[in-house]
């Protein structure tokens, strides 16, 4: 009698499953048709000459615009450079540069490499490489400067207002996830941990052991600023400090495949050696994981301010012509069972933008504590000059901690860093140049007192009611320059830290942070104090 019931049902099923897939198979085929006939047709009959690639180009990332910021279509450069990303070596010139609409500046030429021996600065905006003219170049005038070893490379930047030119020898680029790591005191290791490459696992191992040796008893692994990167080494990371067969990340996808649960796979380096782990607002994906981690197993004391809130895992896809989609293909989830992603782009707002998550759930660590999900992770002890706020990140997004860094970099020279200071009356100088700059930036309560004051209601309320709106947008204007009091700390770290690399390049500045980082400071004291350190674990 039962199998007369039950082999209806699994029909049922089959049916029912299949059914789902050919409608979803049709639906596909069926607009891919559209798209590929009006396609077609609009570039035989247009009235001009149009361009194929471009048009496509605009296409497909219209289309992934409604999406998340990470699933991305990438052209062969960009698969390059994705390669390069994860390899860490590279041929070029040596030098953080990025692209501003016809802008192409020096961000930051690395110690010892091709653009620093050829005198380029942070800040010098590159206007020719070669014969070819940056702001004439369409396509991203970054690609112009990478090429064979040992090839030249002529380049005409701005400095100051004047024009200047050199000749750039291009050679192997090899990017450090452990850029530094060295003795804070007696018994206190530091190791920087900047990107998850495919090095970050072996060079952390390498830092721990060489600390050791040295004589470390407490170790801070700093991942402030780390974008993340690969999330075998992130697990692998984890691993010096836990032992085998420990669950670090599971990964949750509608596609069955992907639904994976990640475990430690080697012998731990060291499972009881206290460690404190830095992070802030710029610490994203693997950094998470790996903080994020530990913190669930009561592993380590995570120190600064709320992480970035990336829980996302893209995998990339290879496509035709030697391109590939990267894809959002799962969350990832903590050993505790959070997902620590803060941004919400599947339900969207009014306007269509993606919100931040504010309702979160509780979760219990190993040892019981509470922690949270959504909002990224957050440390066991806040610093506050790490805290993100809305004018900071406006004043960075806009170059003008930069801007104001290289306008500093050549009024003040400065050759030992025991005589660098910024003092309170540079940060009133700074002040008057952010005045001056005509900087400005829009908060959420502008945009939402704009909205209702360019809407037809405004009028129904009369004249008086139209005014007052215009007074309080007036006064919050006025009142986002006097944040510049209020978040005097905060801005003072990120200027701190953009002139130090200036004057004494990135090995400089870690040297700095040794006696000087208040968050170094602060993982300092509570892993020299073992009844606090056990207190907040436990």
């Amino acid at each position: 009698m039962k199998k007369k019931i039950i082999i209806p049902a699994l029909a049922l099923i089959v049916l029912l499953v299949g059914t789902s897939f050919k409608n979803d198979f049709f639906e596909i085929a069926k607009q891919v048709e559209i798209f590929t006939t009006l396609f077609k047709e609009l570039n035989m009959n247009y009235v001009d000459e149009t361009n194929p690639a471009e048009l496509m180009d605009t296409a497909i990332k219209s289309m992934l615009e409604d999406l998340d910021p990470y699933t991305n279509f990438m052209n062969e450069q960009d698969v390059e450079g994705f390669k390069i990303s994860n390899a860490g070596e590279y041929s070029g010139i040596g030098a953080v540069v990025k692209s501003y609409d016809d802008r192409l500046l020096i961000i930051e030429p690395y110690e010892g490499y091709p653009a620093d021996k050829a005198g380029l600065k942070a800040g010098d905006e590159i206007v020719k490489i070669g014969d070819i003219s940056v702001s004439d170049f369409k396509e991203d005038a970054t690609e112009l400067l990478k090429g064979a070893t040992k090839s030249n490379v002529s380049i005409a930047y701005k400095r100051q207002g004047k024009t200047m030119t050199t000749t750039v020898s291009r050679d192997e680029i090899e990017i450090d996830a452990v850029p530094y790591f060295n003795m804070i005191d007696a018994e206190t290791g530091y190791i920087v941990l900047s990107k998850f490459n495919s090095k970050a696992s072996k060079q952390t191992e390498e830092a721990l052991e060489d600390l050791k040796e040295r004589g470390a008893k407490k170790i801070i692994l700093d991942l402030r600023g780390n974008p993340g990167g690969l999330l075998t080494e992130a697990i692998d990371v984890c691993n010096l400090f836990v032992p085998k067969k420990e669950l670090i990340v599971s990964t949750k996808s509608k596609v069955k495949k992907f639904n994976q649960e990640y475990y430690t796979r080697r012998n731990p380096v060291d499972t009881e050696i206290p460690l404190a782990i830095l992070i802030n607002g710029r610490s994203a994906s693997a950094s998470e994981i790996v903080s994020g981690a530990l913190q669930d197993l009561d592993r380590a004391v995570v120190v600064g301010a709320r992480s970035f809130g990336k829980g996302l895992v893209q995998r990339p896809i290879k496509l035709n012509y030697g391109t590939q989609l990267k894809v959002t293909i799962s969350r990832y989830y903590t050993p505790s069972g959070r997902c620590i992603q803060s941004m919400d782009y599947w339900n969207r707002d009014a306007d269509g933008k993606a919100v931040v998550k504010k309702d979160f759930n509780e979760f219990k660590t190993r040892s019981g504590r509470k922690v949270y999900d959504g909002g990224g992770v957050m440390p066991d002890l806040e610093v506050k000059g790490l805290k993100d706020n809305s004018l900071t990140s406006a004043l960075i997004a806009n170059n003008v901690l930069f801007d104001y860094a290289t306008d500093y970099y050549y009024k003040h020279p400065i050759t030992n860093m025991d005589n660098f200071s910024f003092s309170e009356t540079d940060y009133q100088d700074f002040k008057k140049y952010v005045t001056e700059s005509g900087f400005t930036y829009e908060t959420k309560t502008e945009k939402a007192l704009k909205k209702v004051m360019n809407s037809q209601e405004i009028d129904e309320f009369g004249e008086s009611v139209k005014n007052d709106y215009k007074k309080l947008l007036t006064d919050i204007n006025h009142s986002k320059l006097a944040s510049l009091d209020e978040y005097q700390e905060s801005i003072t770290k990120n200027l701190e830290d953009e002139l130090i690399v200036r004057y004494f390049y990135r090995d400089g500045l870690y040297k700095y942070y040794l006696q000087n980082d208040d968050a170094i400071k602060n993982a300092t004291a509570i892993l020299k104090d073992a009844a606090k350190y056990k207190s907040i674990l436990k």
